[in-house]
């Protein structure tokens, strides 16, 4: 994969919403080297689990996105949610079984996944395979980025 692009129509609201982001938010590029990016656990991770906040709320109206890496045996478990549209993006070596209701599919490297919303699913990954891959979360409504606050920041001092 070269090239993805990905382009969000902005609504009245989401606008309105873009004034209370931050001067610097609104004002600068938003980079960030991928080390820098904040670390979280969730409950629904193992601790082998190394999952990273890469573009945080506040910088797009009612977008965020982040990573989920590990090696199997391993697996993010199930659940759902009703306030937002999700795309998974699958990186190099990523290779894994995504499950969603009852339905299952081989998510690889390189490919893209549309999570349905509302959908009860989790991600499975076999003994000594990789699963790496990008969340992009687009919510409803900008209350439904409250979904966010079960990412638990990892404080530098626990990560080693």
């Amino acid at each position: 994969m070269h090239y993805i692009e990905i382009q969000k129509l902005l609504t009245t609201q989401d606008l309105v919403d873009t004034e209370s982001f931050s001067y610097e938010n609104r004002t600068n590029f938003y980079y960030r080297h991928f080390d820098d990016c904040e670390a979280y656990t969730e409950k629904i991770k193992s601790p082998n689990t190394v999952s990273r906040t890469v573009l945080p709320k506040g910088h797009i109206p009612r977008v965020a996105m982040g990573t989920v890496q590990t090696i199997g045996p391993d697996a993010v478990g199930a659940h759902e949610h009703l306030m937002l549209d999700q795309l998974f993006l699958g990186f190099a070596g990523n290779d894994v079984v995504v499950h969603a209701d009852d339905k299952q599919v081989n998510f690889k490297e390189f490919s893209i996944l549309h999570i349905p919303i509302s959908s009860s699913h989790w991600a499975t990954v076999d003994e000594g395979k990789n699963m790496y891959y990008q969340w992009m979360d687009f919510f409803l409504t900008k209350e439904g980025e409250v979904w966010l606050k079960t990412h638990k920041a990892i404080k530098d001092d626990e990560k080693e």
